[in-house]
């Protein structure tokens, strides 16, 4: 459906670019749009034509390109790999989600980012942002969007606590009024517990598994506390013969592989609360942590960071939205009863 340009003119939107999903959120709309961030580009002699689709059309062809075509994904570990990628594909992301081939035109248009973002990356992010027509882009950190997202009162005099856990990233933060006052930010995801999976797989089997295949043992067996003895076939190709080979996983395998990636999640919420101020450490006795993102649904996270740091943890209500809605909400001040989906 396409809506009039005079609709849709001025209004409030955000965007929260992952290395693995984008999810666009438009005011008094919610969510419309999240999909891989994914492009189908030309090999380099080819790429001034541009990208030949986006998302999760790209996607489709991830291991089934012809010659002459690459999947790529334009985004590592929260920031922008590739510019002239990142710019074609939020032009087709835009176009989808306002519902009009002008695409985010005229749109104040609120943007997420890791802390570990440049002033640089910013900058690129900003510039290929307003490249497709928006009227303002303004930087938000994601812990801050996260926290809103999630229904927390980040402006409340009183300290609260949250870990976004993205494809490429970790953000850690403890948030009050409205500022951020201690936070860790490291490049460790939930692509790198998938990359761990395929890891063990290759050195303990001799088998190489696909990207798909990782993620889909992750969300199948994958546990931050020791697994269980379930035990799933999954297809790959040996890498000594090159043929198609199967492998049996049990849940205390992948535990197992996935342990130092989780570890050093956990530790990055170790040293956010070891530079927390004393008062507000001791509000986070009553307020807790709450996990938000992709990797939140990893399954006894909770369970193992409220263990190793004595505090309540929860997971946020539709996690991966969380950071896109509570840019939207920052960044047009409307009302988290709001739609949260379109």
């Amino acid at each position: 459906m396409f809506f009039s340009a005079g609709a849709l003119f001025g209004r409030a939107a955000a965007i929260d670019l992952g290395t693995v999903n984008t999810v666009v959120a438009i005011e008094g709309r919610g969510i419309v749009l999240n999909e891989p961030t994914a492009a189908a580009v030309y090999t380099e002699a080819q790429r001034e034509r541009g990208i030949i689709s986006s998302g999760a059309d790209a996607e489709r062809l991830y291991g089934r390109t012809p010659g002459g075509v690459n999947i790529i994904y334009p985004m590592k570990d929260g920031v922008i790999a590739d510019i002239s990628a990142v710019g074609d594909m939020l032009g087709d992301f835009f176009i989808k989600a306002f519902g009009r081939r002008r695409g985010a035109a005229g749109a104040r248009l609120t943007i997420c980012l890791p802390l570990c973002a440049t002033e640089l990356e910013q900058r690129a992010l900003t510039d290929a942002v307003k490249a497709c027509g928006a009227r303002e882009a303004t930087i938000i950190l994601e812990p801050l969007a996260a926290a809103a997202g999630a229904g927390m009162d980040v402006f409340a005099p009183v300290g609260s606590m949250v870990v976004d856990i993205g494809g490429g990233t970790t953000d850690t933060a403890v948030i009050s009024y409205g500022g951020i006052a201690a936070n860790d930010s490291i490049k460790t995801g939930g692509r790198h517990i998938d990359g761990a999976i395929a890891d063990y797989i290759a050195a303990q089997y001799g088998v190489r598994i696909g990207e798909k295949t990782a993620e889909e043992i992750k969300l199948s067996l994958g546990a931050a506390l020791i697994g269980g003895m379930e035990r799933r076939q999954f297809k790959g190709r040996s890498l000594k013969t090159g043929l198609p080979e199967c492998v049996a996983l049990t849940g205390g395998e992948v535990s197992h592989a996935i342990a130092p990636t989780v570890r050093k999640i956990v530790d990055s919420v170790r040293r956010t609360l070891s530079e927390t101020p004393p008062e507000l450490a001791a509000d986070l006795i009553d307020t807790g942590i709450v996990l938000t993102g992709g990797g939140a649904k990893l399954r006894g996270l909770d369970k193992l960071i409220s263990h190793e740091t004595g505090l309540r943890v929860s997971v946020a209500e539709d996690p991966m939205y969380c950071v896109a809605l509570g840019a939207l909400k920052l960044g047009s001040g409307e009302d988290m009863d709001a739609p949260r989906y379109a």
